[in-house]
């Protein structure tokens, strides 16, 4: 017992800052629930064009089943069971009863067996392409999560809308990330004049309301701009916004570690200040950069999504986030198609697993936070 003590004392004292951490965070369960759940919404978006069994664009619109219900597969009916999930085939009909509006009928006679790999829409994987994907049905089509108002399969479209919104907010933070650490080091390295005019231009770019200012950049953008220049315009604007906060942060840290023996101590060796700061000072707080990374994304995510849900961010073919949330503010979808708000739930969920894990590795990284508790 001694000696299973003993080597746990060990291998404690013994462990680098970043093992320190991932203890830590193994003891916060809620926090690894949401890291389960952010790793799952990655795995989602990266391999969307897989899962998803069709082109999230007008390309891939079903035209005989818009605004359609969800197919949700089952195994077992009224006419037996299967070994294989199925799903109804649906009818599609107009009636004095409903205004003449197109109504979907489910057709308990018409069986249809899902099938894994099929093949279906072309799309690119690192350069190559390919055409299959995770399910599919032989005969016809299989929209779990129903359909909009141009057939496009909601399922599809709410995969490709995490990858987006994920590509927008890595583009974003990494901006942010490469200012944060050049304008607060440099300000709190050498401090003095120049630290005064680094601060006076980050407080100038934290005083900028951000609706107008998306307002008047959203009159700049031109119609004719492409959507992937779209998408990188929002990316660099989100970026160059969002990196004040983290800039203080290391200003903070830089002025207090500035003074320190080991840096002296390079100094004398002749070392230059990119030197020091790069391979010393910022080291030295690592970790904490890194869950300031974690905790900006669900905000550059929340940004990305508020832009594009008002009309001012991403827009159609691009889906996102936002681009599908811009569908639920018709009245006519609240009351007679209620699937068009189940990618709202994989938004609240992202943001939520990206604000908990966020939490988690905070108290993670502070050695103190036990203590506190």
């Amino acid at each position: 017992m001694t000696d299973v003590s003993q080597s746990a004392k060990e291998a404690y004292f013994t462990a680098s800052q970043g093992q320190l951490i991932w203890a830590r965070f193994k003891k916060q369960r809620a926090a690894m629930v949401a890291a389960w759940v952010l790793g799952l919404m990655i795995l989602l978006g990266l391999f969307a064009d897989f899962i998803g069994p069709y082109n999230p664009t007008i390309a891939g619109a079903n035209k005989d089943y818009t605004n359609g219900a969800p197919q949700w597969p089952q195994f077992c009916d009224d006419n037996g069971c299967s070994a294989r999930p199925f799903i109804y085939g649906v009818k599609r009909e107009r009636s004095i009863e409903t205004n003449f509006r197109w109504v979907s009928t489910i057709d308990t006679e018409d069986r249809r067996s899902l099938q894994w790999f099929v093949k279906g829409d072309e799309y690119q994987w690192f350069g190559v392409t390919l055409n299959r994907h995770l399910f599919g049905v032989a005969d016809g089509t299989v929209h779990l999560f129903g359909t909009d108002d141009t057939g496009k399969d909601i399922f599809s479209r709410t995969l490709h809308a995490i990858k987006t919104s994920l590509a927008v907010g890595t583009l974003g933070v990494l901006i942010s990330f490469v200012l944060a650490l050049g304008i607060g080091g440099i300000a709190g390295y050498y401090g003095g004049v120049v630290d005064g005019v680094l601060q006076m231009i980050t407080d100038a770019i934290r005083t900028i309301p951000a609706i107008p200012l998306f307002m008047a950049l959203a009159a700049f953008v031109p119609d004719t701009w492409s959507a992937e220049m779209r998408f990188f315009f929002i990316s660099i604007i989100l970026g160059l916004i969002g990196w004040p906060t983290l800039a203080r942060r290391v200003r903070t840290h830089l002025l207090v570690e500035r003074n320190q023996d080991y840096v002296l101590a390079a100094e004398l060796s002749g070392a230059g200040s990119g030197h020091i700061i790069r391979r010393h000072l910022l080291p030295s707080f690592t970790s904490y950069i890194i869950v300031d990374l974690v905790i900006s994304f669900p905000y550059m995510v929340l940004s990305e999504t508020a832009l594009s849900f008002i009309g001012l961010g991403l827009k159609d073919p691009v889906t996102s986030l936002g681009v599908l949330l811009q569908n639920t503010t018709n009245a006519d979808v609240l009351l007679n198609y209620q699937w068009y708000f189940i990618p709202v739930l994989f938004f609240v969920a992202l943001v939520m697993a990206f604000v908990f894990v966020g939490d988690g590795l905070r108290d993670a990284a502070d050695p103190y936070s036990e203590a506190k508790k």
